[in-house]
């Protein structure tokens, strides 16, 4: 459905106009027809403390928007005429979703906003990034109230077992493929592919690539609409990086390439070995030593930092190589069409908009400061020895590489950077007040 032909239809009644928080989640409201007119020419206020909610409305500090010095007004929202799609489920005349992004002050805080300040930038160099996410997450036979009753244990996943690719599984799942499937049509999500994974309930589905704001848009959708499947069918998911310890880690991968202002693929070059151009060379150097600096976007909750836990397939470092997913940046593809990089570093609890944002950002600087990368890591990548340029390990030092970090104050926005790092130092602060039940059980008979 296109925007005009809701507007122009007399039976239409509400639209969802809606914008996405820092932790990608969709928040907006409905508005009829008549008032969407008007939110057309003049946006919708929406108070950018909508921006400082954990996934829970737990309110965290935001410099300026949530401290003593808030006075939590309305800045405006502007409306994506051309991200217009259906909502499934919904009956016609109140299936219209609208993707918005803040405008003024608010806009340098505003993760959609964020990714097209870093494209336009891109743009300017003479780029053009074709970008596609994967999205890991694991569906359960529970409903979200029986998960809560029994604190998040002993849950039924969707399969007993571990069930990479397994047809079985897949067979034995299939109604819940198709209803995924189905749900993507209207919501205009380039469903690629889908498969089981690692563990038991453990899927994945990725988006094709595409370019601009859709594919990061479609992750964001997808997402949010995975979780309100389950919910329809009594069932829930979870994209925490590590949900259990018995539970391998899970993550979104960014696949990425640029093309030239002539739209001629730049990372493929004929002879060259693994057909891998200097300009690629030096993207994959961007992403070395930027990256790391930006380690809170791709891990931005206290949970994100239990996916490394030893024997978790998490990347080991900020390492790279061909054909090889025991590195973190990883170059796939034989040709100008396929060949690219898949950045492994992000948690599935990223918000899409940012992640992508880092990744052109540190990619595209790369190619500008003509920066080399480490030598290729051949073989187990997990078994290197040496120094090697690496991520933050712990929730603290990744707020404090970003919050110091003037390649991230530059390319994401110095208003961004002090209050993504603010609002994550609440959290980390919150949950330093917390007695686990597991320090419980271990240390309340110490002698």
């Amino acid at each position: 459905m296109s925007l005009q032909a809701f507007l122009d239809d007399e039976s239409s009644r509400f639209a969802t106009v809606a914008l996405v928080d820092t932790n990608g989640l969709l928040r907006g409201q409905m508005v009829s027809r008549r008032s969407l007119n008007g939110i057309l020419k003049s946006g919708m206020g929406m108070a950018p403390a909508q921006l400082a909610l954990d996934p829970t409305d737990e309110m965290l500090v935001m410099p300026g928007v949530t401290d003593g010095t808030s006075d939590f007004h309305d800045d405006p929202l502007i409306v994506d005429p051309t991200s217009a799609r259906r909502i499934p489920w919904a009956r016609p005349g109140h299936d219209l979703l609208l993707l918005t992004q803040y405008s003024g002050d608010t806009a340098a805080l505003c993760p959609r906003s964020i990714l097209k300040s870093v494209l336009d930038r891109a743009s300017a160099h003479g780029f053009t990034p074709k970008y596609g996410m994967e999205l890991e997450y694991t569906l359960f036979d529970e409903t979200p109230e029986s998960a809560r009753d029994k604190g998040y244990r002993n849950l039924k996943t969707a399969t007993m077992h571990a069930s990479h690719d397994l047809i079985l599984y897949q067979t034995v799942q299939q109604e819940w493929y198709e209803a995924v499937s189905d749900m993507c049509g209207p919501l205009r999500i380039d469903l690629a592919k889908m498969h089981e994974e690692i563990g038991g309930g453990f899927m994945e589905a990725c988006i094709g690539a595409g370019e601009g704001l859709e594919p990061a848009d479609q992750l964001v959708l997808l997402k949010n609409f995975i979780r309100a499947l389950a919910m329809r069918q009594g069932r829930c998911v979870t994209f925490m990086p590590r949900w259990t310890e018995d539970a391998d880690s899970q993550s979104i991968h960014v696949h990425i390439s640029l093309k030239d202002a002539a739209g001629k693929p730049i990372f493929y070059q004929d002879g060259a070995k693994n057909g891998i151009s200097q300009t690629f060379r030096h993207f994959i150097g961007g992403l070395q030593r930027y990256i790391g600096d930006m380690t809170l976007i791709c891990q931005p909750t206290v949970n994100s930092y239990r996916r490394f836990a030893p024997g978790t397939f998490a990347p080991p470092g900020l390492t790279w190589g061909y054909e090889n997913r025991t590195t973190c940046f990883r170059v796939v593809g034989h040709d100008a069409g396929s060949l690219r990089v898949e950045n492994r570093l992000p948690g599935a609890d990223t918000n899409p908009y940012l992640t992508a944002a880092a990744t052109i950002a540190a990619g595209v600087a790369g190619i500008i400061e003509k920066i080399e990368p480490e030598p290729e890591v051949i073989g187990n990548g997990h078994n290197l020895e040496g120094d090697r340029p690496d991520f933050a390990r712990s929730m603290p030092e990744a707020i404090d590489r970003l919050r110091n970090s003037a390649f991230a104050r530059d390319w994401l926005g110095p208003r961004f950077v002090e209050a993504f790092a603010a609002t994550r130092q609440s959290q980390y602060d919150q949950f330093r007040k917390k007695v686990p039940d597991v320090e419980l059980q271990r240390f309340f008979d110490l002698g």
